[in-house]
């Protein structure tokens, strides 16, 4: 579709063009204001056109070509204001004329047919070859050859005449469109939609006058450079963006650029000097074809320097080196710094031989690691279990229309309670200190170790009528404590709880000794210790009532939380 689309806009766009640049040429190459703004309108619509085809070319080659940015919409629109001085005047130009002094004067004079410029008193003044530079000499001597004393004179160049250049080759939408002297080339390549992104080249614009190449401009230069070559242009100039030469693709991450080179191969240092990749990578990935067969290499940075590139080439720049430091972090109540940048092959008690901690404060028995990768997997097992439910819920047949209008019902309770669940992030805790003694585990990039501070006191959360925190008493009960904070809540599970350890570890105790959890009533708290109620799941509307308490005591050990 988008294709054909192409060819069509193709066919009818030139013909356009051409009757455009009849009409100028029957008015002799001299266009009014009205007709720079038909013309301006008229290419910004052709503009959008040319965008969509863009866009269709996009969804086909997923490499955009390298500079492809410079024709996006919000590039490229605004018209320069200053005249180029090497501007040459040309017909119907005006011109602003002040005399103050023995004579006071002020015109605003058009230059003719003829190019000349016509002051009374004075003459004509001949402007052929002039330029904007010049002007304001030229016209002063021509003045005071007649008012030799006395006279103060400042020509000014107001506006130049619209010209149009014909944009053709490798553009989106070639043809005729109208603009100014001063214009730059970007402008009417803009103008034609751009450079057409699957055939256009970006390193050969070609200007031509007369069928006289003037210049060629290699955007490449401006797009690494800055730089830009200035052109006067003049009606029925051409642009012709030549077609694409060879290139090569290049994927970085998520970005994915073709570069075009001139020659027939370009080494890898030129092509790196142009992609200016990232100093993490250290690898490409080269696939191409050599004498007719395959090749497919894999170059360090610095071998790939020398490599020679050929068309067609693909190129995976790849960050493949292993990192010899990894940085971790403390948290908890310890003395010094905060981060430390250690070997990949530390090892807990490594590190914890360099911390400072004051040993009346630590809780050096309860010490345990926050892990990123075990953090992510938890979400995952989450994850799971709440998908497993899920099915459960929406698969569930009925054998009555009574039956079918609760499993609806329940059903809904349970999207809400998934979707809540959806949003819990565990914690990521990586238990190390069991009995007061820290495994010597390796540790990983981003660990967090935390150093628990000492605590006499028995925090009570969740489902109690007075979640607060009670000093440690050790002929205590979990009971008691339940019963200091106010008691259950009327939606408490008051036949399990959780206990949430110092060391990051969890303990399920059965109250009752009649839940599929194995536990004890006469459990032994520690000082620090966390008593979690949960809420109960209710039997009378929830068929999976087992299957929903399990994730509620999955989040409770995951997240530390006591989730309804």
């Amino acid at each position: 579709m988008i294709k054909n689309l192409f060819v069509l806009i193709i066919v009818l766009i030139p013909s356009l063009a051409f009757g455009q640049s009849n009409v100028s040429q029957e008015k002799e190459n001299v266009a009014t204001v009205q007709d720079l703004e038909n013309f301006i309108n008229t290419s910004e619509q052709q503009t959008d056109i040319g965008q969509n085809i863009e866009e269709g070319y996009e969804q086909i080659d997923e490499f955009k070509p390298f500079g492809h940015a410079l024709f996006d919409d919000v590039n490229v629109t605004q018209r320069r204001v200053l005249t180029n001085p090497e501007y040459l005047l040309a017909a119907g130009d005006k011109i602003s004329v002040q005399l103050w002094g023995a004579v006071n004067q002020s015109d605003i004079h058009i230059v003719d047919n003829q190019l000349n410029l016509f002051i009374p008193n004075v003459g004509p003044i001949n402007l052929q070859d002039v330029t904007a530079q010049n002007l304001n000499q030229v016209v002063s001597q021509k003045i005071k050859s007649v008012y030799t004393d006395n006279v103060n004179i400042y020509v000014n160049l107001l506006a130049t005449t619209p010209v149009g250049v014909m944009v053709s080759g490798g553009v989106s939408i070639p043809g005729v469109y109208a603009g100014t002297s001063s214009d730059s080339v970007l402008f009417y390549l803009k103008r034609a939609g751009g450079i057409d992104p699957k055939k256009g080249s970006y390193r050969s614009i070609k200007i031509i006058r007369n069928g006289e190449l003037l210049q060629t401009i290699d955007l490449y230069d401006f797009l690494t450079k800055g730089k830009l070559v200035e052109h006067a242009f003049k009606d029925g100039d051409v642009i012709f963006a030549s077609f694409r030469g060879p290139s090569v693709s290049v994927t970085e991450g998520e970005t994915r650029l073709s570069f075009e080179f001139s020659e027939d191969s370009i080494r890898g240092s030129d092509l790196v000097e142009l992609a200016k990749p990232d100093v993490s990578i250290s690898h490409i990935a080269i696939n191409g074809v050599r004498d007719k067969k395959p090749i497919a290499l894999y170059l360090s940075r610095d071998e790939f320097l020398n490599f020679t590139l050929r068309n067609g080439d693909e190129l995976l720049f790849n960050e493949d080196l292993r990192p010899q430091v990894i940085s971790v972090e403390l948290s908890g109540s310890y003395l010094g710094p905060s981060f430390y940048a250690v070997p990949t092959s530390t090892r807990l008690s490594n590190l914890l031989d360099y911390v400072e901690v004051d040993p009346e404060q630590a809780n050096l028995q309860s010490i345990y690691v926050v892990r990123e990768s075990v953090k992510q997997q938890q979400k995952e097992l989450l994850d799971a279990s709440l998908s497993r439910l899920e099915r459960n819920v929406y698969t569930a047949p009925a054998s009555s229309d009574g039956e079918a209008r609760l499993r609806a019902q329940e059903a809904q309770l349970v999207s809400q309670f998934i979707e809540r669940a959806r949003q819990i992030e565990p914690t990521g805790k990586v238990v190390v200190s069991i009995d007061g003694k820290a495994a010597n585990i390796l540790l990983e990039q981003g660990d967090t170790i935390v150093i628990p501070p000492k605590s006499d006191l028995i925090n009570i959360s969740g489902e109690v009528v007075f979640p607060q925190a009670i000093v440690f008493n050790e002929g205590a009960s979990i009971k008691d404590y339940i019963n200091w904070a106010g008691g259950y809540s009327d939606r408490a599970n008051q036949d399990t709880i959780v206990i949430l350890h110092t060391n990051g570890a969890s303990s399920i105790v059965s109250l009752s000794n009649t839940n599929w959890f194995s536990g004890q009533s006469d459990y032994k708290l520690a000082p620090g210790d966390q008593i979690l109620v949960l809420p109960k799941v209710d039997e009378k509307l929830m068929q999976s009532v087992k299957d929903i308490t399990q994730i509620i005591f999955q989040i409770a050990v995951a997240a530390n939380v006591a989730f309804d």
